[in-house]
């Protein structure tokens, strides 16, 4: 599976943007997407993710209200908006996709077989 996520840029804080993440899956519908962020410095966390098959979606408490992640599987398409960015949104987001997911584990990164090359968002104050 191949990923391909664009959408990033540099927005002043409290803007918004909207990441895509395609794939190249043929059962896209059945993978668990995920978004990961990392920081300068910092290790790559997780932000949001999209289980396959129907399921739910979950949130890092850091972004609950703000971002909002969702799919057309027709598109093979995962996305991520992202409502009154904050300069600590700054960071390299990566997609992230595995189609054997539980959802307890959707939060973590070593579960993702597939990953994307990053967007780089950059928020100002």
């Amino acid at each position: 599976v191949q990923l391909q996520a664009s959408g990033g840029g540099l927005v002043q804080a409290g803007g918004s943007l909207r990441l895509s993440c395609a794939a190249s899956a043929r059962t896209f519908s059945r993978y668990s997407m995920g978004w990961f962020r990392q920081a300068p410095g910092k290790e790559r966390e997780f932000v949001a993710a999209s289980k396959g098959n129907g399921g739910s979606t979950v949130y890092a408490d850091s972004v609950k209200g703000r971002f909002t992640i969702s799919r057309d599987n027709a598109k093979n398409t995962v996305y991520l908006q992202m409502n009154s960015l904050e300069p600590e949104d700054t960071a390299v987001y990566y997609c992230a996709a595995d189609n054997r997911l539980i959802t307890s584990s959707l939060h973590l990164e070593y579960q993702y077989d597939y990953w994307g090359q990053g967007t780089q968002v950059t928020v100002s104050s």
